[in-house]
């Protein structure tokens, strides 16, 4: 269970951050949050799809790490396999909470990256941020803007109708079958009907490139597939 405080020079002075990837560290995630603004960097890697909450309703842009809960095929021996590690990732165990309106760095202080042997050091010897923290911070508050701007834009493609369910069904080397359902992506015969005031739009907000950059990821499902049988190989 988490257990989440405010981050602070006293209380969490001596605290280290294991920053290699690992399953057994918290990185056996499905997906993970995205935002526009990584979408040209995350869609050489990664299929990029839309996720409903189903607390909230709230649809949010995804990268597709794996074909089951708690399965992320990007975690292997050799580390990270992607050239980009998505912001999403690299923030963990931290949060931007707020405190009297302020946005403030949050730590879970039971999560498995938290230790007090080894890892990155969070402060200096008397108080100050270490570069590992700074790197962090810039880390969480571009997160923060982009998950902003995330929201807006899954408003904007609803608004347009041009979200539609996607199902995926793969068979595997060794004849398993996966079927990927609940997950949205663009309705691409919609999109080719808006108007060129509608398009405009679109442009003028920077998420007709977005747009795109989701329709191009889908040929990372490749990669993600040979992941999957890679790793039933192994076993």
């Amino acid at each position: 269970m988490a257990s989440i405080e405010i981050l602070n020079n006293v209380d969490h002075l001596d605290v280290k951050i294991r920053t290699e990837r690992s399953l057994e560290l918290g990185d056996n995630q499905m997906f993970c949050l995205s935002f526009p603004a990584e979408f040209r960097a995350a869609q050489a890697y990664y299929p990029i799809l839309f996720y409903k909450d189903g607390n909230t309703g709230q649809f949010m842009p995804v990268l597709l790490l794996g074909f089951q809960s708690g399965e992320n095929l990007f975690v292997q021996q050799q580390g990270w396999q992607a050239g980009y590690l998505p912001l999403d990732i690299a923030r963990s165990p931290f949060t931007i909470g707020l405190q009297n309106n302020e946005r403030v760095i949050h730590l879970d202080t039971a999560h498995p990256k938290v230790s007090r042997t080894s890892g990155e050091a969070l402060f200096l010897e008397f108080g100050g941020h270490s570069p590992y923290l700074q790197q962090v911070a810039e880390q969480l508050e571009t997160l923060h803007h982009g998950i902003t701007d995330a929201r807006q834009f899954s408003q904007q493609l609803l608004a347009l109708e041009l979200m539609e369910s996607f199902v995926l069904d793969v068979t595997l080397n060794n004849g398993q079958q996966h079927s990927l359902h609940g997950f949205y992506t663009i309705n691409e015969p919609r999109l080719a009907q808006l108007s060129g005031e509608q398009l405009a739009q679109l442009q003028q907000a920077g998420y007709l490139e977005a747009i795109y950059m989701m329709l191009a990821s889908q040929s990372q499902f490749v990669r993600l597939i040979s992941f999957k049988n890679q790793l039933l190989d192994r076993h």
